[in-house]
């Protein structure tokens, strides 16, 4: 494959959660290791390590230990990610802790994923982590969910257990709102149904796991009906060849921008016209989400970081008021009047609390409304006030335009991620 066609290929973005031991590291070794994803000497080390342990078989699982070390020492954020392609994608997987202590480390690695992978083990069948990490998966809108019930050689790959696991988990996933969910019987440990179909198992008629991860449709994941476009800087080269060259240079967050097109810009209100969309490998006639652009206008109109360019009969919300559902991420909770930033797109505000609404059970999905003390890892719906007003859609609608950090003001930390309702 030449670098033009891989350069062209679509990337998909996975993130793995499931609970301690349920075999997820052994998972990305063996997606690694049968997809030849592997250096020869990472692969010689393992066999090595595996040797030393007194193992009859590659423990794959090793692959991805080197990146444990890095979170004893506190390198990583607590999610590893690993890349690697086949000749139909390219991939991205946001390796992230089964404990529950982490489910701020969930919630920063699927953030922009397509896709969630959940492992069960199926000896254990659905447990409390499984429920904790669908709803998450919902909750941050991941359009696709893969259940892997994995360890199939531990329960002598009985169609019965795997099929009792499909039933609760489709009874489960009927509170939430998952639209596309698929399930997959493997071993990680033998690599059935992984990269290659299971001898094992001739119950099972549908795909492989990698089979499922290079067709599953994500091209329509990105909103193209609503034209987003935050501006994060303004091009001005000063040069003798480009002197009155003015673009605004940035990534579309929704929405199909053509050459020609009627655009209106906030916080404004002025219009124009798109007189060029341009790229480091030149023009283009019309670009769309998540590409990363330059835009110039037939007017000189004064526009700035944070500004947003879209259609003038499809505008979204301008509020200084929003709800939102946060992740809170910092051990320390909300503090009553307490300053926060909200970074939202390219914008910037200051914001306060002004209330909390209800905290959600993760476990049983039900809303607290008398518990209003926040703590790290907790989900919690409340209402900000912003200095000036954000230009944004439901996170539900457009997952670039309705999502926000917020910063504490008094020491730079970011304390929550949210998700504009």
């Amino acid at each position: 494959m030449n670098e033009a066609d891989q350069s062209n290929m679509e990337i998909l973005r996975f993130t793995t959660a499931g609970s301690v031991d349920d075999g997820k590291s052994t998972l990305i070794g063996r997606l690694l290791y049968d997809s030849k994803s592997i250096f020869e000497d990472q692969l010689l080390a393992v066999e090595k390590s595996s040797e030393t342990k007194g193992l009859d078989h590659v423990d794959l699982s090793l692959l991805t230990d080197g990146l444990k070390a890095e979170r004893e020492q506190g390198i990583t954020i607590d999610v590893a990610y690993r890349y690697f392609a086949t000749p139909k994608r390219k991939f991205i997987i946001a390796d992230t802790p089964g404990h529950i202590q982490y489910t701020r480390n969930m919630v920063t690695g699927a953030s922009t994923a397509n896709l969630a992978l959940i492992l069960i083990d199926a000896r254990k069948g659905i447990l409390e982590q499984t429920c904790r990490h669908a709803f998450i998966a919902s909750l941050l809108k991941i359009p696709h969910i893969i259940i892997c019930v994995n360890k199939m050689d531990l329960v002598d790959y009985d169609q019965k257990v795997y099929d009792d696991i499909v039933a609760e988990f489709r009874k489960f996933a009927a509170k939430l709102e998952v639209n596309d969910v698929h399930f997959v019987p493997i071993s990680a440990l033998k690599g059935d149904n992984v990269v290659d179909k299971s001898e094992n198992m001739d119950w099972y008629g549908g795909s492989t796991l990698l089979y499922m991860l290079e067709t599953i449709h994500i091209g329509s994941d990105q909103n193209h009906v609503d034209c987003r476009f935050p501006v994060q800087y303004v091009v001005r080269p000063h040069s003798d060849e480009y002197h009155d060259y003015r673009g605004y240079a940035g990534r579309i967050a929704g929405g199909v921008f053509k050459k020609g097109d009627d655009v209106l810009v906030l916080p404004s209100g002025f219009t124009s016209k798109i007189k060029s969309i341009d790229t480091f490998d030149g023009e283009l006639e019309n670009a769309f989400a998540p590409m990363s652009v330059t835009i110039t206008l037939e007017d000189d109109i004064d526009i700035s970081r944070g500004d947003m360019i879209v259609r003038p009969n499809n505008q979204p919300n301008v509020s200084q008021d929003i709800e939102v559902m946060l992740c809170w991420l910092n051990p320390k909770g909300p503090v009553p009047r307490a300053k926060y930033y909200v970074q939202h797109t390219s914008n910037e505000a200051r914001a306060i609390i002004k209330d909390i609404l209800y905290k959600v059970d993760i476990n049983t999905l039900h809303r607290n409304e008398e518990d209003k003390d926040i703590k790290m890892n907790d989900i919690t719906r409340v209402k900000l006030r912003t200095t000036n007003p954000l230009f944004f859609d439901s996170y539900r609608r457009n997952r670039n335009t309705g999502s926000i950090i917020l910063v504490d003001e008094s020491t730079n930390e970011t304390v929550a991620a949210g998700m504009i309702i």
